[in-house]
């Protein structure tokens, strides 16, 4: 029968806990201020096209909201469900109140 006490070995082993450590953070700093700076640098070029500024802008903010929500906020980790379910319903709310407010003015 197994028994439920640990050895005396057993409870002075140091417990060790995952850490990520401060590179990943770094990491995720520089490419959200090189993220920043392509935005900035897109808009103060200003002879691109602005259909291509748009498109530029929107992509560095998608990727931005990766960075941080997946670095900062760990939505990467596990246990993170009911966050990611509140700033789905969030996101499709906002979706939902652009929409409207589009069919408004135009109708």
């Amino acid at each position: 029968m197994a028994s439920n006490h640990s050895t005396a070995e057993e409870q002075q082993r140091p417990v060790r806990h995952n850490s990520e450590g401060p590179k990943k953070h770094i990491i995720a700093f520089i490419f959200s201020i090189l993220l920043t700076l392509v935005a900035f640098a897109a808009v103060a070029a200003g002879e691109i096209n602005k259909s291509f500024i748009y498109i530029i802008i929107m992509g560095c903010a998608m990727l931005q909201v990766f960075v941080q929500m997946a670095f900062w906020m760990h939505m990467k980790d596990r246990g993170h469900v009911f966050a990611t379910v509140g700033i789905l319903m969030g996101v499709f709310i906002a979706f939902t109140c652009i929409v409207m407010a589009e069919y408004w003015v135009w109708w």
